[in-house]
């Protein structure tokens, strides 16, 4: 079906059908013939893209990674021809999709670092308050000529960068040049590179020299949480009137119920003892993430028959390692960082996921196992006090360890259970792949929209 956008889909496949020298008259009376030829067709389809995704990370290992290669699957599943732009430290990722990839592999020859970081990734752990200015000056005109590469082999219709940050200000000046429409997805991190904790302090200018130049180019600014969005405009709020509300989305085929999954079989494929009670948590091993405070909780829920698992890695795990060890805590375990077919099996043989964030714009973590059919225990920060309700799951105070012990024991011993059916429910209907990608279509019908009647006001 079309997209609610009045005339704009239906203009633009017209501007697509007629060469652009044409009498006006002409042009008229074409643009009447194919209205009335084509009207029932057109106002049914949703116009074939080319868009280019921009991300600062890998598309494994951060939540804009996740929601960049998820955004691109669902954008060719509809018949768009998707291309991505990010940074990779290693060559033997690849991926079997018919997603277009143009990797900037770091760690390498040609850039002797790896990629750096807003806090950390699992893979790096790089600070980009940590570069020289030559690395900067490296970094930037790497990227440079590899998206004005790609814009000249793509040809790209649209633009969609990940953070406001410096490849998003890069692209605004390329696309500026090519008149192509740039939108933006702002994923909270990137506000933590520009300003010290969301304070007024600038830690970073010429990060936000970049910033202001991608928001004052861009078409449109999504925000994947009202906090994020309340943050985000903020600092830049010049520029309110561009900054939308999309909720993140999870995939779907990866992350769902699945009653066939055997617990005893995936704890032993994970080399973990066999137990009835499993608390999860999945994310970067970062200060941020707060795992300091579910090990806190653990001494205090701790049992024979309860399983800790920590998925992930990052800046801080030796550290919280050689706190299990050092306080005797018991049967807790650190396994890295999983693939997301594992850890969708993991959240569907635990009790809860634990998500103990001292700062999180959205959670996607949360909604992954949501997905799964499990409550999950949060703080009440940022986009993660928007999804937990009462139906999914409980909340506690940032650091409140004991309180957090107390809802775990909760649910372990079933003093407050859970609908399953209606956490898969509020899952699916706010936060699937479907609603996400049917609302950023309409945003870059509407950019398209507008560079065609530029044009059109020019000639």
């Amino acid at each position: 079906d079309a997209l609610d956008l009045g005339s704009s889909v239906l203009d633009v496949q017209v501007q697509l059908l007629l060469p652009a020298p044409i009498d006006k008259k002409l042009k008229q009376l074409s643009l009447s013939f194919i209205m009335q030829k084509n009207m029932i067709k057109y106002r049914k389809q949703v116009i074939i893209m080319k868009v280019l995704l921009i991300n600062h990370f890998p598309l494994e290992g951060s939540g804009s990674g996740v929601y960049t290669k998820t955004l691109a699957t669902n954008l060719i599943k509809r018949n768009h021809q998707v291309a991505i732009i990010y940074p990779e430290n290693t060559i033997e990722s690849t991926y079997n999709d018919n997603i277009i990839h143009y990797p900037v592999i770091f760690n390498s020859e040609d850039i002797p670092f790896n990629f750096p970081c807003f806090t950390t990734h699992p893979r790096s752990s790089f600070n980009f308050k940590n570069m020289t200015e030559d690395e900067k000056n490296l970094y930037e005109k790497v990227f440079f000529n590899k998206i004005l590469e790609v814009i000249e082999d793509f040809e790209p219709d649209i633009i969609h960068a990940n953070h406001i940050w410096t490849l998003s200000g890069i692209s605004a000046e390329i696309a500026k040049i090519y008149n192509i429409p740039l939108i933006l997805t702002c994923h909270g991190t990137d506000l933590i590179g520009i300003n010290d904790e969301y304070n007024d302090k600038v830690i970073n200018p010429r990060g936000r020299n970049w910033a202001d130049k991608a928001v004052e180019y861009a078409d449109t600014i999504i925000t994947i949480s009202n906090d994020n969005k309340t943050m985000a405009t903020n600092l830049f709020n010049d520029n309110i009137g561009k900054f939308v509300l999309i909720n993140n989305a999870i995939n779907s085929d990866i992350f769902k119920y699945d009653p066939s999954i055997s617990k005893s079989k995936i704890l032993e494929e994970l080399n973990l003892p066999i137990k009835n009670n499993l608390v999860s948590f999945a994310g970067k091993l970062t200060y941020i993430k707060g795992v300091d405070t579910l090990l806190k909780a653990s001494q205090l829920y701790q049992n024979e028959d309860t399983i800790t698992i920590i998925s992930g890695d990052g800046e801080e795990r030796q550290k919280l390692e050689n706190y299990v060890k050092d306080h005797s805590i018991e049967n807790v375990f650190f396994i890295g960082n999983q693939p997301q077919n594992k850890l969708s099996k993991i959240y569907n043989i635990s009790n809860c996921l634990v998500v103990p964030s001292r700062k999180e714009a959205f959670g996607l973590v949360a909604v992954e196992a949501m997905a799964c059919g499990i409550p999950v225990i949060a703080t009440n920060q940022g986009g993660l006090k928007e999804l937990i309700d009462k139906d999914v799951g409980l909340v506690f105070e940032v650091d409140d360890y004991k309180t957090l012990a107390n809802d775990i024991e909760k649910i372990l011993n079933k003093d407050i259970t859970f609908d399953k059916e209606k956490i898969i429910n509020k899952s699916n209907k706010y936060y699937s792949e479907d609603n996400l990608t049917n609302k950023v279509e309409k945003i870059y019908n509407k950019a398209l929209h507008k560079i065609n009647v530029a044009k059109n006001n020019i000639r």
